[in-house]
């Protein structure tokens, strides 16, 4: 009869965002591990907690499965001398397979004799494997690892208990001085110890005791307790980040509804939604006009007992914060964004780059040689300066002091009351967008203009000091950053290269003579590529595909991602078989031209003739779709020489014994080949693989 497993890692309580990469993690590993120990199962189940991971693995085979191969030993050359007898190399393959000579067999490789032999290897019984699972947990990684004591394993928090059951029998492995047993652990407060008798009780035991171990279940109760609450007056706008970040905060949620007075609305609503979602992980209230109600949203980690109290207890904190935000947002409104300005030169930034002041004159030149780049008109110009000259002045108010993710909004509404323009005053917002990889991107061309200087001046600047990101090392976010930048260049389609963005701000920082740039522009540039290499892997687009688009430069990054995504498409597509031949073909032959002088009147054949004509029409239509950067009708141009190479290759011999007649044939090769490269290097693609 088959049995059940289950494995849980309790441990002090984990950080919420630590906690649904780890399930994943966890259930991923445990896959591979079963596929690889070739162990049969019907489906595995995970689990998560603040307190314990843990995966069920259900009707488990009480077996590996028995398996044959076939060994590939040396060739029949070297595995018999010329009198045909076995050598010591087949003696010892055979030897080391666990086999004699008399199990080998000849076989054809590509048209070459081999020696293989066939071994069969028997499963073992899966209670002896099960203890190898301890690999398994010590594998799972997380982003901020620690060791705890004197423990040698690196860990986001320390194991308290382990549960290892296969069927009713305990399986036996430690780690950190933690021996597994059949014991686990309800709510911390309201639950007990708990004995499991079977795997399939675990989430039964645990409910017995305040702890709902399914992610997904504990989310759905958050849910269905706000939509219980809202009614006609009120709603509950839920958003989607706070809902995941609560979820693993709890183990047993309970949805409450509390209040704030009335006044604290005078305050900007922005102010007012961080301070109940970042600060206290409550759901602001909104009216059916989405207007903001002094009312919130929040979650126990309980049940309901006493629950008027804990309501009463959170108003109570929210109250003293909104307080706070109150008495910050009144002082500031008594000084100008001069008087913000005057502060940021008593604020480091970087050691060898300077203050903040510094850095806002770095931005605000870089904004405007941004901004004239892509032809802004002057009112525009004028704009963005300004809101450059600005931007971080914000930082000096008692607001952001206190709540620092106000940075940029704080400073649009203070702005904004200050008499600023609102191109200006959003684009102080938005220079900080994206927050995060795949966040939202500045609606604003000034804004998506002065992030981008922000961000490249601090990219620029930190590497060139030498603090490149290394491993998990990133504390200036520089990976995120520049991911930003190639977002912003792609959705905004700027008709401007990577490069010479880039050069833009290495020219800045060598009239100022901060750092000797030169020596790390290699350096920024592959770190750049690296990014962009990352945002066409999560676009589904192979890393060949990139390198062939991107080998000698990023160019126009809208007009790449373009470039790679069609020809992404193009490698699966059976029909562009032979035109891709003949394009990689001429890449192939084109280093052999010595000269790229074509001679029109020394082709000899009608299939030179025909293909030069093609090519001088593909040409001057491809230059037309070049320009206007439509990576698909100027691939069609390269592909509607394929036919014409073709015959070219048929019917003419390129490396003639006539040099004047080699040489223009070269010539017209190589001129073709460097029309195909203007796109891309199509010969770095591995085509063939993918038919």
């Amino acid at each position: 009869m088959a049995k059940h497993v289950l494995f849980e890692i309790g441990m002090e309580e984990l950080p919420a965002r630590f906690i649904d990469d780890a399930e994943l993690q966890l259930r991923e590993k445990t896959a591979k591990w079963l596929e690889d120990l070739r162990i049969a199962y019907d489906s595995i189940t995970s689990f998560s907690t603040p307190r314990r991971l843990a995966v069920r693995i259900e009707n488990i085979a009480d077996m590996q499965t028995t398996i044959e191969e076939e060994a590939k030993g040396p060739a029949l050359t070297i595995a018999k001398d010329e009198n045909g007898e076995w050598t010591k190399a087949a003696i010892g393959f055979a030897k080391g397979q666990g086999k004699t000579v008399e199990d080998l067999v000849e076989k054809e490789v590509n048209g070459k004799a081999y020696v293989f032999v066939t071994k069969r290897i028997e499963g073992k019984a899966t209670n002896e494997l099960l203890p190898g699972f301890k690999d398994v947990i010590t594998s799972i990684s997380f982003s901020n690892n620690m060791r705890w004591g004197t423990n040698t394993l690196r860990f986001a928090r320390p194991i308290r208990w382990l549960v290892a059951l296969y069927g009713n029998e305990i399986v036996p492995f430690e780690i950190t001085k933690v021996e597994t047993s059949n014991v686990t652990y309800g709510h911390r407060f309201l639950g007990e110890s708990v004995t499991l008798g079977d795997a399939m009780d675990y989430e039964k035991k645990l409910k017995e005791n305040f702890v709902i171990a399914d992610a997904k279940e504990r989310k759905a109760r958050i849910l269905e307790g706000i939509d219980e609450l809202q009614n006609d007056q009120f709603q509950v706008s839920v958003d989607q980040d706070l809902l995941a970040e609560v979820t693993n905060l709890v183990e047993y949620p309970t949805v409450f509804k509390g209040e704030f007075e009335e006044m604290f609305l005078g305050l900007p609503s922005e102010v007012l939604i961080i301070s109940m979602k970042e600060h206290q992980r409550y759901f602001p209230v909104k009216s059916k006009e989405v207007k903001l109600l002094p009312s919130f949203i929040g979650v126990r980690n309980g049940d309901d007992t006493a629950l008027e109290t804990v309501i009463r207890g959170n108003e109570k904190v929210l109250r003293a914060r909104l307080q706070d935000a109150e008495f910050f947002y009144e002082e500031d409104q008594k000084n100008t964004i001069d008087h913000h300005l005057e502060k940021l030169s008593r604020v480091v930034f970087q050691e060898k780059l300077g203050t903040l002041a510094e850095k806002t004159e770095r931005v605000t030149d870089l904004t405007e040689r941004i901004a004239e780049n892509l032809n802004l008109p002057a009112n525009m110009i004028e704009d963005a300066s300004r809101a450059a000259e600005i931007s971080k002045f914000d930082l000096m108010t008692n607001m952001v002091n206190e709540f620092t993710d106000l940075q940029g909004v704080i400073g649009e509404i203070y702005a904004l009351n200050l008499g600023e323009k609102e191109a200006v005053a959003a684009a102080i917002r938005e220079q900080y967008l994206p927050t995060h990889a795949n966040g939202d991107l500045p609606d604003s061309e000034i804004g998506a203009i002065l992030s981008v200087a922000e961000k490249i001046d601090t990219i620029v600047g930190i590497i060139s000091v030498g603090k490149i990101p290394t491993g998990s090392q990133d504390p200036y976010a520089l990976r995120r950053q520049a991911i930003g930048v190639l977002r912003i260049l792609e959705a905004g389609k700027w008709e401007m290269k990577v490069e010479d963005l880039l050069q833009l701000a290495y020219d800045l920082y060598d009239e100022l003579e901060i750092e000797k740039i030169s020596d790390y522009k290699e350096k920024i540039h592959e770190f750049f590529k690296l990014r962009a290499s990352h945002l066409l892997k999560e676009a589904g687009i192979e890393q060949d595909v990139f390198q062939a688009v991107m080998d000698k430069e990023m160019g126009n990054f809208t007009y790449a991602m373009a470039k790679a995504r069609h020809l992404s498409k193009k490698r699966h597509e059976e029909a562009f078989k032979e035109k891709e031949e003949a394009l990689v073909r001429i890449l192939n032959l084109a280093d052999k031209a010595e000269n790229n002088e074509i001679n029109p009147q020394a082709f000899e054949t009608d299939s030179e003739k025909a293909l030069f004509e093609q090519f001088e029409l593909s040409r001057k239509a491809f230059s037309d779709h070049d320009k206007a950067h439509d990576a698909v009708k100027a691939f069609e141009q390269l592909e509607a020489l394929a036919d014409p190479i073709h015959e070219f290759f048929d019917n003419n011999m390129v490396m003639a014994d006539n040099m004047e007649l080699r040489n223009n044939r070269l010539a017209l090769v190589a001129a073709i080949s460097s029309l195909i490269l203007d796109y891309a290097d199509l010969a770095l693609i591995e085509w063939k693989q993918h038919f």
